[in-house]
């Protein structure tokens, strides 16, 4: 594919006219509503079918992401993407003097509406009825063909990669254009809506501020890690008390096993507040390590799932490969001391702050329906609880890095926020609701 500089598409030759062949990803169906546009492409097409660019960016839409099992896009991600207040300039900018073009257009086309209207810049009232949709005009180049991308792509062996990626699905979709075009190729629509987009462009220049697109993670966690931010030398007034306030603050953020990038930050802030160094962070890593190694190895046996939790632990912490390995020997067993030790079966390892008649809340799209998740947690012992208040123990979040109100009100109260995967750990420790279950 050869790519053009924006200035050679959107500068001086945008008049031989150019498909914009748009995607977006969004938190929900509703654009009227509180849904928002998560992920846009704009892939653009030429007269002859050829791609000659590729843009598209990550929105922060302000809210929780809404179903994220079907467009996969992590909350860290778009926690430092732009706003779509931020980019509206670029993207009509962008979409000026073309022929907007999608599958399913009014789709994509009541969200961008939306958008440009909650940004007070509006587009022209002409500019989405004057557009293409690629899956309505299947009914014609297509004739029993399924209305979906991928049933439209195969039926040309366009190849998609990642579905419901913005903009993996609007490069498909341009190729899918591109070879309508083909099949009717001395269709004169083509030229005549071509010249109409550009004789009736709206914006010529670039705006003054392009914001760098931000775009998903590709698994690895990519960046520096959280210990780099700490500052490397600082004047030292820690002692013990400062370095158990740090350790408290971890054993909260890592209760799942996992390091959102809310909890990065608090951490990472609260080491630079109580003068604790890089080094000395390194040091407190490696002491929590150690606890939890202790406590993993406290029943005699090593579990394959305690040796997982301690090695994702170990990469979050930057603990060296030694201590990891040193953590797979076996170590003295510690009796629990009173009354009714824990039952050999039970994950040793396992911390859970919540106490029989404590209050959860849930928030985002589960994997299992929210009545029957609100159900196991009754069998529990749990209160299942609609809103976040201070009484409220602990958050469940499909994604821990949620932009939910329920998520941003429970980091402003200080109570852990936790991904399902914790949860069901969770009731898997209690032996009543173990019971509960092998009675259904």
């Amino acid at each position: 594919m050869v790519v053009l500089t924006h200035e050679r598409i959107y500068g001086g030759t945008m008049q031989q006219g150019y498909f914009a062949v748009i995607d977006t990803e969004t938190t929900g169906l509703f654009p009227g509503g509180h849904d928002r546009i998560a992920e846009i492409a704009i892939v653009t097409l030429d007269r002859r079918g050829v791609v000659v660019d590729r843009w598209e960016t990550l929105i922060n839409p302000g809210r929780d992401l809404g179903k994220q099992s079907l467009h996969k896009i992590q909350a860290r991600d778009i926690l430092e993407a732009p706003t779509f207040a931020d980019i509206a300039d670029e993207i009509s900018w962008r979409l000026s003097g073309t022929v907007v073009t999608a599958h399913n257009l009014s789709f994509d086309a009541r969200f961008l509406d939306a958008e440009f209207r909650r940004a007070g810049q509006p587009l022209p009232d002409f500019y989405f009825p004057r557009g293409l949709c690629t899956m309505r005009m299947a009914h014609e180049y297509l004739p029993g063909a399924g209305r979906s991308l991928q049933d439209c792509c195969d039926s040309f062996g366009i190849a998609l990669e990642n579905a419901h990626c913005a903009g993996d699905d609007a490069e498909a979709t341009a190729v899918l254009l591109s070879r309508y075009m083909e099949l009717d190729a001395q269709l004169s629509d083509w030229d005549i809506l071509l010249n109409e987009a550009t004789s009736t462009g709206w914006r010529h220049d670039p705006p003054a501020q392009l914001f760098p697109p931000a775009m998903r993670s590709t698994g690895a966690r990519e960046g520096q890690h959280f210990l780099e931010r700490i500052v490397v030398s600082m004047p030292e007034y820690t002692g013990p008390a400062e370095h158990e306030e740090y350790l408290a603050l971890l054993d909260r953020a890592l209760l799942d096993s996992y390091l959102s990038a809310h909890e990065e930050a608090l951490l990472v802030q609260t080491a630079n507040e109580l003068g604790i160094s890089r080094s000395q962070a390194a040091i407190l890593h490696a002491q929590y390590f150690n606890e939890v190694v202790a406590a993993a190895w406290s029943d005699g046996v090593l579990t394959v799932d305690e040796m997982q939790d301690l090695e994702k632990i170990a990469v979050l912490l930057q603990v060296s490969p030694d201590a990891l390995e040193a953590a797979r020997q076996p170590r003295e067993v510690r009796v629990p001391s009173g009354p009714g030790n824990a039952d050999k079966e039970s994950d040793s390892s396992f911390r859970s702050p919540l106490q029989p008649g404590d209050m959860v809340v849930l928030t985002g799209d589960m994997s299992k329906p929210r009545d029957d998740i609100e159900g196991h947690l009754r069998d529990a012992g749990y209160v299942p609880h609609r809103a976040v208040t201070k009484k409220v123990k602990l958050l469940v979040a499909a994604d821990p890095d949620s932009l939910s109100g329920k998520a941003r009100k429970a980091r402003d109260y200080g109570i852990p926020v936790v991904g399902e995967d914790y949860l069901w750990r969770a009731l898997a420790n209690v032996p009543d609701h173990n019971a509960n279950l092998a009675t259904r």
